[in-house]
């Protein structure tokens, strides 16, 4: 084998790990240029050389390749129906790339690596050590196949051992490239102890990860089942901790919107949750008192939408939703100049209260169409509420919550929808509700 070497053979040229001489593997190969060279080696009978692709060009120049692989012969070729090419390539020996002779299809001139002469007593000394340490190995990883420690113990040659041991090793491309390479048997061996004492390292402290992890995943399912056997001893006592639960969920929303809110309304608040912490459960008044306090806890205090005033942008946006309408898109702009100037003027940054602007005209004209452009210049959430056929005031500022079935009125249900307590929000149909209208002077444009 070794004698009609160096000669030029086909390159193939793939991104899988290294392979080993003593490998039978079979190999899909997809690029037009391995195929080729494939074809080239099957036709003439040819032995190739396999090469894995390297991270960097820095091993070949423009040949983005190591300059070692293994020279081998292809034992049965399949093409298959989606244009890609089954070998089964059987290693023979290691060879190392001198020089590209061709690119289509790839071919190099290649010569068998050989290795230096080394002391026998010393290398076999060095293989025990290795040995010992691989025996470690396989008794803590599931992935080092056992029948490898019988072929390791049956053979002889130390660098056919390395190469057995490296090939079970989840070794990365650079880490098989050196022990690959070197043709200096006693670093080989060396390099191996190191990398397979790592190796080791690394498999204990997955095992000591997953060890803790077990336990803890056994710890939480324990707690599991003894909070839901609590939670069924406490019931069946008619003790129920879910009231618990609740009141500490109010007392933590309302600590997250304290400082939005004045003292007035903090107090308020936990009078109110501290009062349905001291009721007994089937009191009729415990449904009224967390209802108010789940609705008011559901206002968005704080929070507020990010984008800035920008006149142009409400500009923009009315001009392009709407056609003519050139007083009313004019009468808005001024509105918004006047709240930017008013915000400008003010060296502290205090917030400037709404105003209300009032639409008015006949059915279809862009009332509502103005205030969706509004909403969406300002990127703020839109809230429709409809008062035609409006009655009772009640709906819209809310029933007391000492009524059955008491509701907050529509607004603060319209916040609680947004979710922005600076949402716009129109009250649409206000000429329809007749005590609505009571007080309300329309503004002309």
């Amino acid at each position: 084998m070794t004698e009609k070497f160096p000669s030029i053979v086909p390159v193939i040229v793939e991104e899988e790990a290294f392979m080993y001489p003593f490998m039978i593997a079979p190999i899909f190969i997809n690029s037009e240029a391995n195929i080729k060279a494939a074809n080239k080696a099957s036709k003439e009978k040819n032995d190739l050389i396999f090469v894995s692709c390297a991270k960097n060009s820095e091993r070949m120049g423009e040949d983005k390749f190591y300059d070692v692989g293994v020279i081998g012969s292809i034992v049965r070729k399949v093409v298959l129906p989606d244009n890609r090419m089954k070998i089964l390539f059987q290693g023979i020996c290691k060879g190392k790339v001198l020089a590209i002779e061709s690119h289509d299809p790839l071919e190099a001139m290649v010569d068998v690596i050989t290795y230096r002469e080394y002391d026998t007593d010393k290398i076999n000394a060095i293989i025990e050590i290795l040995k010992e340490k691989v025996a470690n190995l396989a008794n803590i990883s599931q992935f080092f196949p056992p029948d490898l420690l019988k072929a390791v113990d049956d053979n002889s040659d130390p660098n056919r051992i390395v190469d057995l041991v490296a090939s079970a090793l989840r070794l990365k491309k650079d880490q098989s490239y050196k022990l690959f390479a070197n043709d200096n048997t006693e670093e080989r061996l060396l390099d191996l102890i190191d990398l397979v004492m790592e190796e080791i390292k690394t498999q204990k402290l997955q095992k000591e990860i997953k060890s803790k992890v077990h336990s803890k995943m056994e710890q939480v399912n324990k707690e599991y089942f003894l909070k839901e056997q609590l939670k069924q001893i406490q019931k069946e006592l008619g003790i129920d901790k879910q009231r618990d639960e609740e009141i500490q969920e109010y007392t933590k929303k309302l600590q997250e919107i304290e400082p939005f809110i004045t003292k007035e309304i903090h107090k308020e608040i936990k009078k109110q949750i501290e009062r349905l912490s001291r009721i007994h459960q089937d009191s009729s008044d415990v449904g009224i008192l967390q209802n108010y306090i789940e609705w008011v806890l559901d206002i968005p205090f704080g929070q507020y939408s990010q984008k800035k005033l920008s006149i142009k942008d409400v500009e923009k946006q009315l001009d392009l939703d709407h056609y003519s309408l050139e007083k009313p898109k004019e009468r808005i702009v001024e509105y918004f100049a006047t709240m930017e100037l008013l915000r400008l003027r003010q060296q502290e940054s205090k917030e400037s209260k709404g105003t209300i602007l009032c639409f008015y005209g006949p059915p279809g004209v862009g009332k509502t169409s103005l205030a969706n452009s509004i909403a969406r210049a300002m990127e703020r959430p839109l809230i429709r509420i409809a008062l035609g056929g409006l009655e009772d005031v009640n709906e819209l500022r809310g029933h007391r919550r000492t009524y059955l079935g008491s509701m907050p009125g529509r607004i603060v249900q319209g916040l609680i929808e947004a979710k922005k307590m600076d949402c716009v929000m129109v009250l649409d149909e206000i000429d329809k509700s007749i005590r609505a209208c009571v007080a309300i002077q329309p503004a002309r444009f």
